[in-house]
């Protein structure tokens, strides 16, 4: 007998609903665990990069400037409020997080952003091509990555704000030119999804074009894919399987 995709897809969901559980972390802990995956997941180009997300209490959490990714802790980060200023917490906002504030004003539906310089991304950035989605494992950004081809100088500034929150549109990831790459999420597990796959997608590019031709893929079976991969289960399952690497080593980053 054959099965509809689309019934298995729903008796899958079903399943992971009961046994795919992500622990109840608080903001500032998932935060600190996002900044952990994306040391370990090669996203650190000195302290360039920011990863915020909105708070309960109102403005945004994220890590102060001069500390990196792998020194992120739920203790040592910071919330500011719409202008950058300290709302809770010890440490000087990233000026830089300035052009956050204007994605989260044109997007009532993000609440998490990861934005940082990992090397494939970069690679992109620097010849002007924008990301092919060509494979299953990248998918979940087929015609859900923009592109921004000019570089407007560093984003700290309201100009860079509205340059690469314009350009993101109504998408969920982008690749910025001479910069590097950003990704927006309902929430820090599918901002970090979103960036780590989008880097190792750039990094599953740089070597394909070494080696010859893109294939392209049937759009049908592709969007089929961006919908299955981004569902909440799958994507909070994949950060908790990233975020248990992590607790095995630096499990003080949850204090």
């Amino acid at each position: 007998m054959k099965i509809r995709k689309q019934e298995i897809e729903d008796a899958m969901q079903g399943e992971m609903r009961r046994w795919l559980r992500p622990p109840d972390w608080t903001p500032p802990q998932q935060l600190a665990i996002a900044c952990r995956i994306l040391a370990r997941e090669d996203h650190v180009s000195g302290l360039a990069g920011q990863v915020t997300a909105r708070a309960d209490r109102g403005g945004y959490w994220t890590l102060p400037l001069g500390l990196g990714f792998d020194e992120a802790r739920a203790s040592n980060l910071i919330r500011v409020d719409e202008d950058l200023g300290l709302l809770e917490g010890q440490g000087m906002p990233n000026p830089a997080v300035r052009f956050h504030l204007w994605i989260y004003r044109r997007r009532p539906d993000v609440a998490a952003i990861v934005h940082t310089h990992p090397p494939y991304c970069n690679a992109l950035s620097l010849i002007g091509t924008p990301l092919v989605v060509a494979h299953m494992d990248s998918a979940m950004l087929y015609e859900d990555c923009a592109y921004l081809a000019e570089w407007p100088g560093v984003p700290v500034a309201d100009v860079e704000g509205e340059l690469i929150s314009s350009a993101l549109g109504a998408k969920r990831a982008i690749l910025l030119a001479h910069h590097g790459q950003l990704a927006v999420g309902t929430g820090v597990a599918e901002a970090t999804y979103l960036a780590v796959n989008l880097e190792r997608a750039a990094r599953m590019q740089v070597r394909a074009m070494a080696a010859g031709t893109i294939r392209a893929v049937d759009p049908q079976h592709a969007r089929g894919a961006h919908d299955f991969l981004l569902k909440p289960e799958i994507v909070e399952a994949s950060f908790h399987h990233l975020a248990r690497r992590e607790l095995r080593e630096s499990e003080g980053c949850l204090r």
